[in-house]
């Protein structure tokens, strides 16, 4: 019986919330996702659930109220979740950015797919090296 693997999304636009539960409901069952529509809710979700230790954060760089480097800086403060690989997840990406948040903890940058097959692909490769 395989693991249940946790991701915790956030990301402001719900389309792309629905892609991504579509993508991880075809790769496995067992995957769970929990959302947070910005950065200040996912903290607030973190910082009171301290029970709570996703085994992936995918980060979207755009958001209103506290983009994703941001709310980045403050996830990589929360002890329990530094060795939580953490993803900036977004339509547009520069090496500038890239480099950034890498040094700011970022796992990786993966550019949003624009197919959920290409999605799908991207998680499971995700989910075989990690």
């Amino acid at each position: 019986m395989e693991q249940p693997v946790t991701f915790f999304l956030i990301d402001d636009d719900i389309d792309d919330q629905e892609i991504f539960l579509i993508a991880l409901e075809g790769i496995s069952e067992t995957i769970k996702c929990k959302y947070a529509n910005d950065g200040i809710k996912a903290l607030e979700k973190l910082n009171r659930d301290t029970s709570f230790i996703p085994d992936y954060i995918f980060l979207d760089m755009n958001m209103p109220r506290m983009n994703g480097r941001e709310c980045l800086v403050e996830i990589r403060k929360i002890e329990r979740l530094r060795q939580v690989p953490t993803f900036i997840y977004s339509t547009s990406v520069d090496p500038g950015m890239v480099e950034d948040v890498k040094q700011l903890g970022a796992t990786d940058v993966i550019i949003k797919p624009t197919s959920i097959k290409a999605l799908t692909d991207i998680i499971k490769n995700l989910l075989v090296k990690n």
